[in-house]
């Protein structure tokens, strides 16, 4: 398939659109860390209905499940070129995997800390 740049701003747009839509599918169904945060963002939804939280905890968590979803989104980007760039082992590449993960952890660890804020009076 060869790339044909759109000369008309809507079409564009709904091109890419079309391929962010795409390329989160992959995510979602390729990848088993993205499936088990989007089950545990799934059941937090779910909480979130259960305790009737506010609109404004609401928004603290969205903000977070999307935070752990678009850093590990990411992650697998680099992941996946390192592999492509340098498929053997690499100390370098190592590293490169290395940060990125804990940029994942960062995230996984303030969407815990937001859950906990949220969740925990409510017990």
């Amino acid at each position: 398939m060869a790339f044909e740049k759109d000369n008309t701003f809507f079409k564009g747009r709904l091109k890419s659109i079309r391929f962010a839509v795409l390329g989160a599918v992959k995510l979602v169904t390729t990848e088993h860390s993205v499936m088990v945060q989007t089950f545990i963002g799934v059941l937090m939804v779910g909480a979130g209905f259960y305790f009737k939280i506010s609109a404004t905890e609401w928004m603290l968590q969205i903000l977070a499940i999307g935070l752990v979803l678009c850093i590990e989104g990411l992650n697998t980007a680099v992941e996946k070129v390192a592999d492509f760039i340098h498929p053997e082992y690499h100390e370098k590449i190592g590293f490169i995997k290395d940060i990125a993960a804990g940029a994942v952890f960062f995230a996984a660890v303030t969407a815990i800390t937001i859950g906990a804020i949220i969740y925990i009076p409510k017990f």
